[in-house]
């Protein structure tokens, strides 16, 4: 699965879905909104579209440089609170090390290529994130 969505992102029942029968190794990165210095929450914007499409090729370009057998992602946009989860990557392998290999990968080219941004709010102002493509910090 690959998507952006504005929905919780129900990592148990993702987790779930993306096992099978010769993966020995289900590495999962779970991305979520921290207080870093007063944030009260954030706000992600997406050009969706394009964002997906992003996405897929990091997914098919993973698939192609490291032994894995399947990549899941998914990523929040809109208004967020202090610890809801913002990105979601399952990467399954036969073994761990390849799948944590892979998982930072996917997620190094992410911040580099995906438009989705990052605007953080705070009790006294407000403030884009600048930087990767992604905006995450």
């Amino acid at each position: 699965m690959i998507s952006i969505t504005r929905d919780v992102i129900d990592a148990g029942a993702m987790i779930e879905a993306a096992k099978r029968p010769g993966m020995g190794a289900l590495v999962t990165f779970c991305g979520a909104v921290r207080d870093d210095g007063g944030i009260e929450r954030i706000e992600l914007e997406a050009y969706e579209e394009v964002a997906v499409r992003e996405l897929e090729k990091i997914r098919d370009e993973a698939m192609r440089e490291f032994p894995i057998e399947s990549v899941d992602i998914v990523h929040r946009i809109g208004s967020l609170f202090v610890g809801e989860t913002i990105l979601l990557v399952i990467v399954g392998a036969g073994h761990r090390k390849e799948a944590f290999a892979a998982s930072e990968f996917i997620i190094d080219r992410l911040k580099q290529t995906v438009p989705i941004w990052k605007k953080e709010f705070y009790r006294d102002g407000e403030r884009w994130v600048p930087g990767e493509a992604g905006g995450q910090g």
